[in-house]
């Protein structure tokens, strides 16, 4: 079958309008971003990535209690829910139709819709206080039992097992309660369908984590344990249970004295492609959507982690890249990753540079210049000990997908790497805004800097950006040459948006492009125009050139008109460029007629 790219330079040649390729398109698969379930995405028209081999391995290598710890946004819910699909009585075989699994029909046979399941997720358990964290918990034990309300009619049960039920339907549990539940309803469904049940807990460290965050860590670890002890330990009705989390919280005795517990970390080979999108399953999806010549840009954005021996892409922003690019193939890149939820771990990360105890600026510029750091990876910290030291913070890192191994030492320590450059461009967001609280608290460099900018004096400019480059870190030739470029764009609008009495604009489009900066002062009887173009010089050798190609830019391109249109009758113009922590400074005043 022809891809759509290759009908698109079809039509392009014989004059067919572009409408048609757009409708082309719109007879494509939906792209499920957001959407987790299994069956939804298999019944309404939406494009699933095969992963059906993971029920072939849970299988292969079954434990009674198996743990998948991965970073989030890796498609641990989806796998939940295919696993629950799968398993349960009463399953619809034509979900599976046509995947991996489906070709081991004597496996289908033996375990298709062969057990009841309990299937919950707590990566919604997000409260302020452990009253209301108990709360949620307490609706989602009731949404799974209203699931399983049919045991109210069954004939082997008998008043007091219904009661049990009703207990588990009621908002209004006690701690016992909740922590016998998910037994209780082993048992339960047990007897009624005399069949021992699958159990599978998604997310099982959510709580934790926002109970850590809110100051109620000790009463929920106590509630947890118990939940999962009664539920996983000693329970006669257990066939076996999948647990996912992003953290494997050992120190807590929350699994302690579980017989035949097996967890399967990031680092371990086994299962390493069954969570994120490979190399293979990415190209697919591309050609699919007409995007096949993105597939290096795709690649350097949302590529390089590595789960055992397999690298992979994370499947948010594949998806979600893909549906932004499917029908304009011009949108602009995103950072997904950091849009979509909070980055705590990388604000801990890059505020411990004012820690001498903790990172230092050396080895944050290797991970952003794409080298390495070789540390030691405990995967057993809690959730208490993630920032509190520094060698806790590099595995916290590591086990969050904030960085991924590029090998590993005799002595087990792993070299340790951004993956890509949306990783990067989250730290390096974080540098510069870093950067920009420290700007505020030297109100005399900041003076001395924007007094040079009114005198055109090029050089006392140049000596202040010096200053202000050796208090955040310096970026390498390697940096991607658009974040790198970035990188100082934000050092110059962190000092200008200090000022308070100036309006800078940044990537303003004015005359025939875009200008880097446009700056308008009017203070008093000062009213002063200034537009900065900036570059990244390849050698130091090149500064001034690169400076004279900005100011050239600048005139080329009228990125001073907006100004002149404003009727600024003084515009200044810079041409800036910068080569690691060196940087050089020309300016051209030109009065307005």
């Amino acid at each position: 079958m022809q891809s759509v790219m290759t009908l698109y330079w079809k039509e392009r040649r014989s004059r067919v309008p572009r409408s048609i390729l757009r409708m082309q398109m719109n007879n494509k698969l939906m792209l499920p971003t957001g959407i987790e379930d299994f069956k939804e995405i298999r019944t309404d028209g939406y494009y699933y990535v095969d992963k059906t081999a993971l029920i072939e391995q849970v299988l292969d290598k079954r434990s009674k209690v198996t743990l998948f710890t991965r970073p989030r946004r890796f498609g641990k819910t989806l796998n939940m829910s295919m696993l629950r699909y799968f398993f349960e009585t009463g399953t619809d075989s034509k979900l599976f139709n046509g995947l991996y699994i489906s070709q081991n029909a004597e496996l289908c046979e033996k375990y298709m819709g062969k057990y009841p399941v309990i299937a919950i997720s707590l990566k919604g358990v997000d409260a302020d206080s452990y009253t209301k964290a108990k709360a949620q918990i307490i609706k989602i034990i009731n949404r799974e039992a209203r699931r399983h309300r049919l045991l109210l009619k069954s004939e082997k049960l008998d008043s007091f097992d219904k009661e049990l039920l009703t207990q588990l339907l009621s908002r209004n549990m006690e701690e016992d309660t909740i922590t016998s539940s998910l037994q209780e309803l082993t048992e339960l469904l047990e007897a009624h369908f005399s069949k021992k049940v699958v159990v599978l807990i998604d997310e099982y460290d959510v709580p934790l984590a926002k109970a850590y965050e809110n100051g109620y860590y000790n009463e929920m670890v106590l509630l947890i344990r118990n939940l999962f002890g009664n539920v996983l330990k000693t329970n006669d009705s257990l066939a076996f249970a999948v647990l996912t989390g992003c953290l494997r919280i050992a120190k807590e005795s929350i699994f302690t004295g579980l017989n035949n517990f097996k967890v399967y970390s990031i680092t371990n080979t086994e299962f390493d492609e069954t969570f994120g999108f490979t190399n293979e399953e990415v190209r697919k999806m591309l050609v699919y959507y007409g995007l096949d010549s993105h597939f290096e840009e795709v690649k350097a954005w949302y590529d390089g982690y590595r789960f055992g021996n397999a690298d992979v892409y994370c499947p948010w922003d594949v998806v979600n890249y893909c549906k932004d690019h499917k029908e304009n193939t011009n949108a602009e890149l995103q950072n997904y990753w950091m849009n979509t939820s909070g980055n705590e771990v990388i604000q801990h990360f890059v505020d411990s540079m004012n820690d001498p105890h903790m990172l230092t600026k050396s080895e944050l510029e290797l991970l952003v210049s794409g080298d390495t750091v070789v540390k030691q990876v405990d995967e057993m910290i809690t959730y208490k000990e993630l920032y509190s030291n520094i060698d806790n913070m590099w595995s916290t890192l590591f086990m969050t997908g904030y960085l991924t191994q590029r090998g590993k030492e005799p002595d087990g320590r792993y070299h340790l790497a951004i993956p890509n450059r949306e990783i990067c461009d989250c730290m390096v967001r974080r540098v510069l805004a870093l950067f920009k609280r420290s700007v505020s608290q030297n109100r005399e460099l900041l003076r001395s800097f924007c007094n040079a900018m009114l005198a055109s004096d090029a050089s006392t400019m140049e000596h202040a950006l010096t200053e202000y480059m050796g208090k955040t870190i310096s970026i390498r030739d390697s940096f991607a040459k658009s974040i790198r470029e970035n990188f100082y764009h934000g050092l110059l609008i962190g000092i200008l948006g200090s000022q308070g009495a100036w309006k800078a604009t940044s990537n303003k489009e004015s005359g025939d492009g875009f200008s880097d900066i446009l700056i308008e002062v009017n203070e008093d009887d000062l009213r002063i125009g200034m537009v900065l173009e900036l570059k990244y010089s390849k050698t130091e050798n090149a500064l001034d050139k690169e400076c004279d190609d900005a100011l050239q830019q600048i005139e080329d391109k009228n990125y001073d008109q907006e100004l002149r249109e404003k009727g600024y009758t003084k515009i200044l113009k810079y041409g800036i460029a910068f080569y690691h922590k060196k940087c050089r400074v020309k300016t051209s005043f030109v009065p307005t007629s």
